[in-house]
Order: structure tokens, then sequence, then C-alpha cells
């Protein structure tokens, strides 16, 4: 007769855990319920769609907050140049008004496109341009980010709720002096930061234009 060279799970009891291990027999503190074993998992699983939602909205949340832009030309030499790309804050002017001096990216009111220029004058403000000088509301102001003076004449007064906006190479620009005045609700937001290419980062410098309030 073959005898089992092992113990007959019927009638067997032991005390020993290694041999209840080397029989198939678990002591009662190894043994889990399914709902105990499933456990693990779903916390994985809920870390993970906790995870994707908290990058989701960060993603979204920088992106309302700042945009980036790429410099499409020549129209604000020298101050911005062709192929440079820019941070724009987009809620400066949720904020804030515009002032002289700020540069700003806006939506062109005749087309679909997206502009950079730069602030001169405000709503109620009258601006000239005359013998290569601009002037805002008597004042002549300085300018030394422009690439050249103005070779156009002109006057403007601003309406309210529009502003006067003109590109830094003056005589190579598509802005207020040709096509009028900027709506503010046109407006993007403010360029805060050129961040490519490497060797050209830094802030966009903004030159505010103190001048009396007009009237």
């Amino acid at each position: 007769m073959a005898v089992a060279d092992y113990p007959s799970q019927k009638n067997q009891t032991t005390d020993d855990p290694q041999l209840g291990q080397m029989t198939g027999q678990y002591s009662p503190e190894e043994q889990h319920s399914p709902n105990e074993i499933e456990q693990p998992t779903k916390l994985v699983v809920r870390e993970i769609i906790e995870t994707l939602l908290l990058t989701f909205f960060i993603f979204w949340l920088v992106n309302s907050l700042i945009g980036r832009y790429r410099i499409d030309g020549s129209s604000m030499n020298p101050t911005l140049q062709d192929s440079q790309y820019l941070i724009i804050n987009n809620i400066t002017y949720l904020l804030n008004d515009p002032e002289r001096g700020d540069v700003i990216v806006f939506k062109h009111p005749r087309s679909d496109l997206n502009l950079i220029k730069r602030v001169i004058g405000l709503p109620g403000d009258s601006v000239e341009a005359k013998d290569g000088t601009i002037w805002v509301n008597g004042t002549a102001i300085n300018e030394p980010y422009i690439s050249a003076p103005p070779s156009y004449n002109g006057s403007w007064e601003v309406p309210e709720g529009n502003y006067f906006v003109l590109g830094d190479n003056r005589n190579n620009s598509s802005d207020s002096h040709s096509w009028g005045f900027l709506p503010m609700d046109h407006i993007i937001g403010d360029a805060e930061l050129i961040y490519w290419p490497p060797s050209d980062w830094g802030r966009v410098l903004h030159y505010p234009h103190e001048l009396d309030q007009p009237g």
C-alpha cells in the first residue's frame, strides 16, 4: 500500500505556522477577504484619477493666466525681433487699465490677426505726430525705444473705451496711425517676458509716459 508522504488534511491540525504553509493551510491572520484585497487597488486607481485631474487643472489655470506668442515681423524693432517667443500676462487688464508705454497683444479690430504694439494714447488723449515727434496732450514724449522718428504727420482724438497704439518701428508698422483706434475689449494682455531664443531672454521693457491727464 502506498503511503502519502504528507499528512492527510482530514482531521489534521497543527500549531506550527511553517507546517501550515507546507500543507497548504493558513492561519486565520493570513487569510484575507475579497474586500481587503480589492481595497489597495481602488486606492491606487483613485490616486491616479486625482493626479490626472490635478494636472489638468494646473494646465488649464496656467494657460488661462498666461499666453505664449511668436513675433512675426519687424514692426516692433528694435524692442522685439522677428521669431522671438513671448509670455503674455492675460489677467493684467482684468485688474488694471493699460498705461502709456505698455507693450500689449490684441486682436486686430478689422481682422482675425493678433498684433503687438505699444500704447501711446489713452481714452480722451489728444495724439499728434508732427515733424518726427509724437505729442500727447501737447507734450512731446521721450521715446528711446523707436527705430527711427515717424515720417508721417497726423492728429487723433482718442474716444472713450479706446486706445491709440503704435509699433516701435514707426515707419514699418500697421497700427493706429493707419487703421484707427483699438477698442479695450480687443486687448488680450501685456507682453512680459522674452523666453526664446535663450540668448534674448529677458523682460519686455515698458516705458511709462507720465503726462497730465487730458482735459
